[in-house]
């Protein structure tokens, strides 16, 4: 397949559209179900190279949620705890402990459930039968990988009647070192971003602490690889090798970091038990229970246990989980990583930073302001390598 006619572009008055190789040659892909747009090859192509640096880089399945061409997370297989599980609900998934792959998107999908509602899916392995049934239960819009068992193939042929986008990629296809983009009808050329981040880009570490465990190495890869493939400025937190927050594309870094550590507290608080524990009516939908939960732990919580409306969703009215409660929760967490894709040009980041639980960063150093960003992490004890690398993703 030489070229692909898609059904519009960004939107549907860009019409027509298509994707093709410049050079002539195939397709590096096979369409095996539906009919994917523009964005959804834009994703997929982007989410591809994401799950694809990963596991060269820490040799480990991964896995990612993408929307609106950027990761809602990004995750490695490490096996999961039974109340992180039960806090991505997958914990009634048979056979998740022996899928790799199908751990890593667990992962991936319930780090963010609101952001990943209808998402592109990517996998750096073979999708099997326990992804599949993970995702035959998620509203999604696509999925690319190198390969499918037919077991998995044929629950993800069942998805969207019938419709489900589905996306396999030659594995072995390496495109061009040049790449081009056109803009107002002005084009742009530039060499690919082919730098793949290992633990080498970690050994500058600039603050007094120099302790960087291989775990917080591990999930330093997987936030700067992430980060490599948001849309800019961004920052990611990271801890048990997956992203548990992505601010992107913000014009301050501040922003970034406050957005993306929200998200990574709202992770973390959805495995308390108050929240685990949520009495929610058996017929409650997955996407409803997302809802709740994230207006819950907001700070509009009485939308959801005011009167009229606890009756709603739960069988009895829960407790608040009120803002000393959380804070108090948060203030025992620890151990988590921190990525930038560019320097940070203040301290309060790094402030902001600490009220997450972070411990680990990696950033590019480089600002005139670098003196006061390590004095706030030696304040607290942090550990930060400098990576000389800068990320922009546009």
């Amino acid at each position: 397949m030489k070229e692909f006619e898609l059904k519009y572009g960004c939107n549907p008055n860009q019409k027509p559209a298509k994707i093709f190789m410049e050079n002539g040659n195939d397709l590096p892909i096979s369409i095996l179900n539906g009919r994917p747009g523009y964005i959804n090859f834009l994703d997929a192509f982007n989410s591809w190279q994401l799950v694809k640096e990963l596991s060269e880089s820490l040799k480990m399945p991964a896995a990612t949620s993408f929307k609106h061409v950027s990761p809602t997370s990004a995750a490695v297989a490490v096996p999961m705890s039974d109340v992180l599980k039960k806090a991505c609900f997958v914990d009634d998934i048979e056979g998740l402990d022996d899928s790799p792959i199908a751990t890593a998107y667990a992962r991936a999908r319930g780090t963010d459930r609101m952001s990943s509602f209808g998402d592109w899916v990517a996998l750096s392995e073979t999708c099997d039968k326990t992804t599949a049934m993970i995702l035959k239960r998620e509203v999604s819009d696509g999925i690319i990988a190198p390969g499918y068992t037919d077991e998995a193939l044929e629950i993800l042929k069942s998805k969207k009647k019938g419709n489900y986008n589905i996306v396999q990629i030659d594995p072995d296809y390496v495109p061009e070192p040049e790449e081009k983009k056109q803009v107002f009808g002005i084009t742009f050329c530039q060499n690919r971003n082919d730098k793949l981040i290992t633990a080498d880009d970690l050994k500058n570490i600039v603050t007094e602490n120099k302790e960087l465990p291989e775990t917080a190495v591990r999930d330093l890869i997987v936030a700067l690889i992430t980060l490599k493939y948001t849309q800019s400025n961004s920052v990611a937190y990271a801890v048990d090798g997956q992203a548990i927050g992505v601010g992107a594309g913000q014009q301050s870094r501040i922003h970034c970091t406050r957005l993306a550590g929200n998200k990574a507290d709202f992770w973390h608080l959805r495995q308390a038990d108050i929240v685990i524990n949520l009495p929610f009516k058996d017929e409650i939908g997955r996407a409803d229970r997302d809802n709740a939960i994230d207006v819950y732990l907001g700070d509009e919580c009485d939308d959801v246990l005011g009167d009229g409306q606890w009756q709603k969703l739960f069988t009895r009215r829960p407790e608040p989980f009120t803002p000393e409660e959380k804070r108090a929760y948060l203030d025992t967490i620890t151990g988590v990583a921190l990525g930038s894709d560019a320097f940070f040009p203040f301290g309060d980041n790094i402030e902001r930073a600490k009220k997450s639980g972070v411990s680990y960063i990696a950033e590019p150093g480089g600002s005139v302001r670098d003196d006061n960003v390590l004095e706030v992490c030696n304040k607290y004890g942090m550990v930060t390598a400098f990576t000389g690398i800068r990320l922009f993703h546009h």
